[in-house]
């Protein structure tokens, strides 16, 4: 049965998703999902373990420690990542909010407007508070305060490291995640049906 599921969940993914390449996949094509978390907390565990899972799917997911290499700006390489990718993924963690650049990509992606799947990993919503230390600007403050704040009221996931099921945490999370790129998918041929229709108006 399990292997039926992850038969068709491949097969779905190649017929949403453009085709990946052995070569381009990590390097000029965009991502489909920007994997936004704390290292220290999830590299090893939840972040690293769900981008694998989805990168076997046929997906192309981006997660720092995978899609670069020493030498690589953080900027040049996480901002592109975050404007092109299809879907967010923000896994909130005990750590979290105390790096900036957690702030930044998740503020990053919601001011692009992306679709984000919050995974509450270890910490409750009303858990996360971010706090200042002096190294942030008014504007920023504000800015990352806006973000965290959209996030804590999107349905997300909940996972608790010491007592959940690992496999049943990452089916449900690609199954969370493969359920909006379908939908996002059906709004963008909409959207371009829409406008070829008017466009011949």
């Amino acid at each position: 049965m399990q292997k039926l599921c992850f038969s068709s969940a491949k097969n779905l993914c190649r017929k949403i998703l453009q085709p990946r390449t052995s070569i381009l996949a990590t390097t000029k094509l965009p991502c489909d999902i920007f994997i936004n978390h704390r290292g220290i907390d999830t590299k090893r565990t939840i972040a690293g373990l769900l981008h694998d899972h989805l990168f076997r799917l046929g997906l192309r997911p981006f997660l720092d420690s995978r899609n670069m290499k020493p030498g690589d700006s953080l900027f040049d390489k996480i901002n592109p990542a975050i404007r092109n990718c299809k879907l967010g993924v923000a896994i909130f963690s005990p750590n979290y909010c105390d790096s900036y650049f957690c702030l930044h990509e998740l503020t990053l992606l919601m001011e692009s407007k992306k679709r984000v799947i919050p995974i509450f990993c270890d910490v409750k919503p009303s858990q996360l508070q971010f706090m200042d230390y002096g190294t942030s600007s008014d504007k920023q403050l504000q800015r990352f305060s806006w973000a965290l704040e959209e996030s804590k009221y999107t349905v997300g996931l909940t996972f608790d490291t010491s007592s959940g099921d690992w496999s049943d945490f990452l089916n449900a999370a690609t199954d969370a995640i493969i359920k909006n790129l379908v939908e996002l998918e059906a709004e963008n041929s909409s959207k371009k049906s829409t406008y070829i229709v008017q466009g011949r108006d």
